[in-house]
């Protein structure tokens, strides 16, 4: 019976838990064909130079509990498809118990991640947890750190080969900005990825530039050469 009580209590303070930043209740975009909401986590392990989403990256706490969002979900049953999990970076928060509550619910899920987190990664994958992910390429190793401000290529680089390994059903991306990253940069992604087995299409989405950053940049001043890009390699899409 004590053993019992331990383990909803335990259950009842992770729903109360605020680690969500913001819910988005709809969106036909972000999870490809199906209808969605997104799940904003607060908080990131990196410090992308080009991320606009600023406000969610440094807050140490969120405006939403897992309970709220839950509560939200039982309401769409029926109505969406499937559950994004965004932010900031969603794999520093407790994952596997809430991702078993949307499985429960009969909702896909779509992780949008930077993929440093390996070992959370595999332990969702491995207990059925995800149906799609979408994996940030930040950059080539040699300019990983001045981008991200982390030192961790080398999960990211676990994270990939896994996925590619375990042919899971996943889309790599890179954000462009023209004077952090040129068309040399971007072939070297593209040998990366074609040699490491990668064959799904290969996403290069353009910088936005609003009104803060975390690097507080603006609008690149070099021209990017399409024409350089090796395509015949992959195949790219522009976003």
């Amino acid at each position: 019976m004590l053993e019992k009580q331990v383990s909803t209590n335990k259950e009842n303070n992770f729903l109360k838990n605020k680690d969500i930043y913001d819910l988005t209740k709809f969106t036909h975009l972000d999870y490809p064909d199906e209808l969605a909401c997104i799940v904003w986590f607060s908080g990131c392990n990196m410090r992308c130079q080009y991320c606009y989403n600023d406000d969610i990256v440094f807050s140490k706490t969120g405006n939403y509990s897992y309970e709220y969002v839950i509560d939200f979900l039982k309401t769409r049953v029926g109505l969406l498809d499937g559950v994004v999990l965004s932010g900031g970076e969603a794999t520093g928060k407790n994952l596997l118990k809430f991702c078993k509550k949307i499985k429960e619910m009969g909702f896909l899920i779509k992780l949008d991640t930077n993929g440093i987190n390996h070992n959370k990664i595999v332990e969702l994958i491995e207990n059925k947890l995800l149906d799609y992910i979408a994996l940030d390429y930040k950059a080539p190793s040699y300019k990983f750190e001045e981008i991200t401000l982390s030192n961790n290529y080398k999960d990211f680089d676990k994270t990939l080969k896994f996925l590619i390994e375990k042919k899971f059903n996943f889309e790599v991306r890179t954000t462009l900005h023209n004077d952090l990253l040129n068309s040399d940069d971007i072939n070297c992604i593209i040998d990366d990825l074609y040699d490491k087995g990668y064959r799904n299409k290969y996403f290069i989405q353009k910088f936005m530039e609003t009104e803060t950053n975390i690097g507080n940049i603006h609008a690149p001043i070099n021209k990017f050469d399409e024409k350089k890009l090796k395509t015949d390699l992959l195949r790219l899409e522009y976003r």
